[in-house]
């Protein structure tokens, strides 16, 4: 056994328990399908988590953004929300930017109906004229297709979600473990929350 673990107070121990069960439902069977390399990739995320990390997410919406185990907690707190749909908007912009030219027509059309058109499964929060701007791109079908759109979502979160979950009991959380926590020891307790070596790019 790790020395750390084994002087660690109980009420230490407890709390990386119960983080461990906060992010443990991301990596149960999502709503939408998924390949088995997605899960890999949200499992590996969340096993980056490290002190570093957690520090990044603080400064800045963008270093949480650009950061895969960012998104992934993120994500398990927009779901304690129930608004994780902004996310997976601006998860699906990003993935559309990388799609071949004679697919974009049709992953354009698939996104705006899941999330930008009136009444869809997953509507996000747009003003009617950025709807409409992007109701009328789908005609092109460009890289800039949704780039409005989705940055104004970005603008979302970072101004509402961002700050409640700088103040959640989710981050303060992961916060306290990466200050009193010995890095054998997170890996021990969880195997799902766990600190590496690895760091999320600036």
């Amino acid at each position: 056994m790790c020395k750390g673990l084994a002087t660690l107070p109980a009420t230490c121990l407890k709390s990386a328990k119960d983080i461990k069960h906060k992010i443990g439902f991301l990596l149960q069977k999502p709503e939408f399908p998924t390949d088995q390399k997605q899960v890999k990739e949200k499992t590996t995320a969340v096993k980056r988590v490290s002190p570093a990390d957690v520090e990044k997410w603080k400064l800045s919406f963008n270093n949480l953004m650009n950061c895969e185990s960012g998104r992934t907690v993120f994500t398990a707190f927009l779901k304690s929300e129930l608004s994780q749909e902004n996310l997976e908007f601006w998860n699906a912009c990003e993935e559309y930017k990388k799609s071949s030219p004679n697919k974009m027509a049709a992953k354009a059309k698939e996104i705006y109906e899941q999330y930008i058109e009136a009444d869809s499964p997953n509507e996000v929060n747009l003003d009617s004229a950025t709807r409409e701007e992007t109701r009328q791109n789908l005609s092109i079908a460009g890289l800039s297709c949704f780039n409005d759109a989705q940055q104004k979502i970005f603008n979302l979160m970072e101004k509402d979600s961002y700050r409640r979950f700088l103040h959640s009991k989710l981050i303060q959380d992961l916060s306290l473990l990466s200050s009193t926590t010995p890095l054998c020891a997170l890996k021990k307790i969880g195997g799902k929350i766990g600190c590496s070596e690895n760091r999320c790019g600036a």
